[in-house]
């Protein structure tokens, strides 16, 4: 048997694989923290602690708000959102379906435009205003492809909040 493989009832599995079997039931990932998700629902309570038993500090809204899981405990992911502010939520009102803000830091800044392609010299699809929520396509470390509304675009990928510096998406 080749090292790190297990054998379960004839069949071969990898200590990796156990692993992340293993993390699933005690409800935590093996994906990396820090990460990007999304909110699945218009309501979202955000906690004090990891538990229900926690006070409520606020409530998000916005369906498909993007956040960033900054910790784990269990069934809880500790989000931060883009001003910054951080919290508990239960791990069930995320999603991994990737989402941006458009400039949220910067409420009076122009409008941001949304490219036809990855170039400045592109016909301009759309202009997006600051806090503008879009559904990401692709990332190449440098600029996201976007679909905004009936738009869809590319927007260059330090104007958004919701990627990494860097950050490649397929």
């Amino acid at each position: 048997m080749a090292l790190g493989l297990i054998l379960v009832a004839g069949v071969e599995r990898s200590a990796a694989e156990d692993n992340v079997k293993k993390a699933a039931v005690e409800g935590k990932t093996s994906l990396p923290v820090p990460r990007f998700v999304s909110l699945k629902s218009d309501k979202v309570n955000v906690r004090k602690g990891p538990s229900t038993d926690q006070s409520i500090v606020w409530v998000f809204s916005r369906a498909g708000l993007p956040v960033e899981v900054i910790a784990e405990s269990e069934n809880w992911r500790r989000v931060r959102d883009s001003e910054g502010a951080d919290g508990w939520v239960f791990h069930s009102l995320l999603s991994a379906r990737r989402t941006v803000l458009i400039t949220p830091w910067s409420k009076d800044q122009a409008s941001v435009l949304l490219y036809g392609s990855a170039s400045t010299s592109s016909r301009v699809v759309a202009e997006l205003q600051s806090g503008v929520l879009g559904n990401v396509l692709t990332c190449d470390g440098t600029w996201c492809e976007l679909s905004v509304d009936d738009y869809s675009g590319y927007v260059q990928q330090d104007q958004l909040w919701g990627v990494y510096k860097g950050e490649e998406i397929k």
